[in-house]
């Protein structure tokens, strides 16, 4: 069997920020113990899998589609995007892709659609927990830039305090215009192009 590269996203749900993909391709002679959907580890569990994946698998690559090209052309599309740049990062073609879910994007080789595969396949699972951490570093970061809306807390998602927080300063350029909550906040108050002091 040649080698099978496994693919996922976090952050379709979120109000704000990227959409991140990540892709691996992991090592049989190398396994790694632990893995499994990132939703169901905790975030320290998650940040020490992601040093070894990165030491450990063959090829990995994680790539983004940000909140301006999620307005522009869709989340799914958006999805797809991140998921094939982060394909194309990798520094192995693997002959076979799979994604988690049930639709997949086009790719050079060969690729299938898994539902619940972050919990099913390793390489689906490993690529998960790149994704989940790398965006949730990205949130965190964006907090200090954007610090009213605790970003660092909910990652994005629409938590009763992110949503009070839209309300309350309008979005900043990093949320997803075509998210309705954020639509909704706009109309009640003016777009933040910096952070509030």
């Amino acid at each position: 069997m040649g080698l099978i590269a496994g693919v996922d996203e976090a952050g379709r749900g979120p109000l704000a920020g990227s959409v991140v993909a990540a892709a691996v391709i992991l090592d049989p002679a190398n396994p790694i113990a632990g893995l499994r959907d990132s939703k169901k580890l905790t975030a320290r569990q998650r940040e020490k899998l992601f040093d070894v994946i990165c030491d450990r698998a063959l090829a990995w690559g994680i790539a983004s589609a940000t909140a301006k090209e999620i307005d522009a052309i869709n989340i799914l599309q958006a999805t797809f995007l991140a998921m094939q740049r982060a394909v194309r990062k990798l520094k192995l073609m693997p002959e076979q892709i799979l994604v988690d879910g049930n639709m997949c994007p086009k790719f050079p080789v060969a690729a299938q659609a898994i539902i619940q595969g972050d919990s099913k396949v390793e390489c689906i699972s490993a690529a998960s927990i790149l994704a989940k951490v790398t965006r949730d570093q990205q949130m965190v970061d964006l907090d200090r830039q954007y610090s009213n809306y605790g970003f660092a807390k909910h990652k994005g998602y629409p938590t009763t305090e992110h949503i009070a927080a839209l309300q309350l300063y309008g979005p900043c350029v990093e949320h997803r215009v075509s998210y309705k909550p954020v639509r909704i906040a706009m109309h009640q108050g003016i777009l933040i192009p910096d952070n509030i002091e």
